[in-house]
């Protein structure tokens, strides 16, 4: 079992095109001169993680993985926040989530395409070796990995 000796962070808030913000090697540089030693990767930002590529190969994983080990960083989990939250989405929010996902998306299209998104964040997770998802979710994520779970 790995135990964190300090502090972890989620990469998100951080992310953006400057350097050294921009990529996953970049940003850890950045955090473990902050004397962090935990890390959260969003599974939404591609600037971090392919998520497709992830989901199918162990040695892509290893290679982020050591990236960020380095530099003195583990990683804790992937993060679906936004992929869970779009699945059981209300209607009065998806005007204010087509900015992040929904790009005009039909509900059953979206919520296909976020079913999607979390699967692969799942089999993205056993690549890495992590034990948790983090999600903000409802129902239908539970049935979504079950699903996911059982017929495989």
């Amino acid at each position: 079992m790995n135990t964190i000796k300090g502090s972890a962070i989620f990469l998100a808030q951080f992310i953006r095109d400057e350097v050294p913000f921009n990529n996953l090697y970049g940003i850890t540089s950045w955090l473990a001169d902050l004397n962090y030693k935990g890390i959260q990767i969003p599974a939404w930002d591609n600037r971090l993680i392919d998520l497709k590529r992830s989901a199918t190969s162990r040695t892509y994983c290893n290679e982020l993985k050591g990236k960020a080990e380095s530099k003195g960083l583990t990683l804790v989990e992937l993060a679906a926040y936004l992929q869970g939250q779009v699945i059981a989405i209300h209607p009065a929010y998806e005007t204010m989530f087509d900015a992040f996902y929904l790009r005009g998306l039909n509900p059953k299209a979206r919520t296909e395409w976020a079913t999607d998104q979390l699967i692969m964040t799942i089999m993205a997770s056993v690549n890495f070796g992590t034990k948790n998802v983090s999600v903000l979710s409802g129902y239908s994520f539970r049935r979504a990995s079950m699903s996911f779970v059982t017929n495989r």
